[in-house]
């Protein structure tokens, strides 16, 4: 690996931007064995890039190796190969990825350190020894490719007719190509991209095509995603063929400016953003798809194109995310909830590309807050912690020598003055800590342990002369585009108590007893700070006044057990007070109906939840959402795939079904099965696959009884306990519980 650090090459010190378009590059080099035998293939990669093998592709994943702030890491992927006896060819294509993003100009991506053309170093190993049969160097051959440009979120042209037949493969005379030239090392470390990798999960044919008077047709795929699209057609030579992409529809036409920004930059931006352009070479059947970018969207409009080729096999959406495979589901009775179940998990995959991004077309960046808002809610559905470890590095590296996290990550200095404070930085946190609970793992938090320690160290020297908070996002997306409602010196401070007590609590299982009780002190001095000053004793009611601030300090232990009532009585009024709507932003949101649940109110929660009318996510189902949306407006929205708004489905499984892994938070093989019999549904069923094997709850109602079927692990041990007004056939309200059939009874 030190040897590859050293032995980087590029093809130009050219780099692409929207005044100047440079293609992405063709690298080659022939490698001759004595022998068929077994080799590994090394490659690091700054930008993205696809490898070829003997004219095989055989990249691991779309957008490889992995998105980073190459100052910080430099990653890289290993390939295992047989070399055939003779000449061999490694090739390769390097596309811009964040290397040189001009497309992320509003986050500093333009003007980042390590910005660069695309550079790569490779080695090629026999298994059975160290020393290395090639490195790369200036006899790698290069040569332009047909793809003209390249941009992570701006989108990917294309012109068949610079294609070189053949370019992968043997036999091919590379002669009058000109040679690679070295290229200094980026500052970061290599590493080993250990992630799941970007895949397609499926192809999508459009359920609509729209002729527009302008010569124009717009496909409707039915439904928001993330990925790209195939185009297959038969063209005459230099026909230009562009794809815009969107959400929505506006006048009949793309709503551009809600997968973009409406800024300074807007006259340029509007006709360029999610556009993917191909030019035929006009020799019969042509297939393309890009191959270094990728987009959200639901609808393409397809310019430059006849009526006889306005087909339906024109087009196929190429759905694309993370690896994620299914670890839990939830199904009822209802209808509502099954589709919001249904779209939840769209947002969360199609948020997926290596790490968690807010949205898949606007911004495609790490935030921070998004993440830790919806992880529960993706552990629980899904196979997300392999890409989560990868990504906590990249947060430890981007962090500080002072502890400050930035809002984004990867980031090239962008979201330290704006975009974070203790409920974006939380992630640092959340992700170690919910992996913990729901795998058992600690290798996130024996990795992090110092920067938690130096984390909690930088908030207390932020604090004010009462010990609280006020630095960072507040309540974020309130209902209404309002501002938040609950003050940010609450939110921040009972956010920094939040992060205290879970590193507490996963230092403590890491055996550091030393930085869990200054964590733990940390805690107690917020929770102090906050009781003293900012929660009125008499009424128990927290400052703001609303639901956000009564909820938070519910659910995170502000209360005593026996102010806890009379605090959750406001919580009650004020709800109705609203007409039983949520009046919340997101981190309201990820606590209100738990909170509910926890004193018997689940049934007010539901229909909080699927109620049709605004505001509420039943409603952003009445008006035709198919991923979840980024805010609570009455009209319109700003973006309609985001995942922080997730956690619903969490409080479906967790409530609903009862399923409550590692409730102790000392044991993964502990299980509390507590199910809310929510009047509005007939029948609740949940999964999950814990590390011990699948749990599953499913609840139905027999007349004026409920038939309760459990499936648990023989080594879960596992206890049931049962909301007020319920017991089981024999009186009790809890018991231990195995797999099988329980009768529960209503008290009448």
């Amino acid at each position: 690996m030190k040897l590859l650090k050293e032995k980087f090459i590029k093809a130009t010190e050219e780099y692409n931007t929207f005044e100047n378009n440079v293609p992405a590059y063709y690298f080659r080099r022939k490698l001759t064995s004595a022998e068929n035998t077994n080799a590994r293939i090394t490659v690091a990669v700054c930008g993205f890039y696809e490898l070829y093998f003997n004219g095989k592709q055989i990249t691991k994943g779309f957008l490889s190796p992995y998105i980073s702030n190459t100052n910080d890491y430099i990653y890289c992927d290993k390939y295992d190969v047989t070399l055939d006896k003779g000449e061999n060819v490694i090739a390769l294509i390097l596309g811009n990825g964040y290397q040189n993003n001009p497309g992320g100009y509003i986050w500093d991506f333009d003007k980042a350190d390590f910005r660069s053309a695309p550079m790569l170093a490779l080695s090629v190993e026999k298994k059975d020894s160290s020393e290395p049969l090639l490195v790369s160097d200036e006899s790698f051959k290069i040569a332009p490719s047909p793809i003209r440009s390249d941009d992570y979120r701006f989108g990917e042209y294309y012109d068949a007719n610079y294609e070189i037949d053949f370019w992968n493969q043997k036999g091919f005379d590379d002669s009058e190509w000109e040679n690679a030239i070295p290229a200094a090392a980026p500052k970061g470390e290599l590493r080993v991209a250990d992630i799941d990798p970007i895949v397609k999960e499926t192809e999508l044919a459009p359920i609509n095509i729209i002729a527009r008077d302008d010569g124009s047709y717009i496909y409707d795929f039915g439904m928001s995603n993330a990925g790209v699209c195939r185009l297959n057609i038969k063209g005459y030579k230099g026909q230009k063929i562009e794809l815009r992409h969107s959400d929505s529809l506006v006048n009949g036409d793309l709503n551009l400016g809600q997968v973009w920004f409406v800024r300074e930059k807007w006259e340029r931006d509007k006709n360029i953003v999610h556009r993917d352009t191909y030019v035929c070479k006009g020799e019969g059947k042509e297939i393309y798809q890009p191959s270094f970018t990728y987009h959200g969207f639901r609808y393409v409009k397809v310019s430059g194109i006849t009526e006889e080729q306005a087909t339906k096999d024109l087009l196929t959406y190429l759905v694309y995310h993370t690896y994620l495979d299914t670890r839990g589901s939830f199904e009822c009775s209802d209808g509502v909830a099954n589709t919001l179940q249904e779209i939840t998990r769209r947002s969360i995959k199609s948020n997926f590309h290596h790490f968690p991004t807010d949205c898949p077309q606007r911004e495609k960046n790490g935030w921070t807050a998004d993440a830790a808002l919806s992880c529960e809610a993706a552990l629980l559905n899904f196979t997300p912690e392999r890409n989560y470890r990868e990504w906590i590095r990249n947060i430890c590296k981007a962090q500080k020598e002072n502890g400050s996290l930035p809002g984004i990550v990867p980031t090239s200095g962008w979201g330290f003055h704006w975009g974070n404070g203790p409920a974006w930085d939380s992630v640092l946190a959340y992700l170690p800590y919910y992996t913990y609970i729901y795998r058992g793992k600690t290798d996130m938090i024996t990795e992090s342990a110092e920067h938690f320690v130096s984390y909690l160290k930088y908030l207390r020297t932020r604090t004010d002369e009462n010990g609280l908070l006020s630095i960072g996002l507040g309540d974020w997306c309130h209902v209404g585009g309002i501002s938040p409602k609950s003050p940010l010196i609450l939110t921040d401070s009972v956010m920094a108590m939040d992060i205290s007590s879970k590193m507490a609590d996963m230092l403590d299982a890491v055996n550091m007893t030393d930085k869990a009780d200054f964590a733990r002190g940390e805690m107690a001095k917020y929770r102090g700070s906050i009781r003293k000053n900012l929660i009125d004793s008499e009424s128990m009611t927290v400052v703001g006044s609303c639901q956000t601030s009564q909820a938070m300090c519910l659910f995170y232990g502000v209360f005593d057990e026996n102010e806890k009532p009379a605090a959750f009585e406001r919580l009650l009024e004020m709800i109705h007070d609203a007409d039983d709507h949520i009046d919340v932003g997101v981190l309201g949101g990820r606590v209100i109906f738990h909170v509910l649940t926890e004193f018997g109110y689940s049934d007010l929660a539901y229909k909080m939840i699927t109620r049709d009318d605004y505001p509420s996510y039943g409603n952003w189902l009445k008006r035709g959402a198919t991923t979840l949306w980024e805010d609570f407006h009455a009209n319109g929205v700003s973006s309609m795939n985001h995942h922080f708004w997730g956690d619903i489905s969490a409080w479906f499984i967790k409530c609903l079904a009862g399923i409550n892994l590692n409730p102790s938070k000392h044991n993964v093989n502990t299980l509390k099965i507590k199910p809310s019999f929510v009047s509005e549904l007939d029948s609740v069923c949940a999964s999950h696959t814990a590390p011990a094997g699948k749990i599953s709850s499913f609840w139905r109602r027999e007349g004026q009884n409920i038939i309760l079927t459990l499936e648990i692990p023989k080594e879960i041990s596992a206890v049931a306990e049962l909301e007020a007004g319920y017991f089981f056939e024999d009186g009790n309200t809890s018991k231990n519980v195995t797999s099988g059939e329980y009768k529960i009874v209503a008290k009448r």
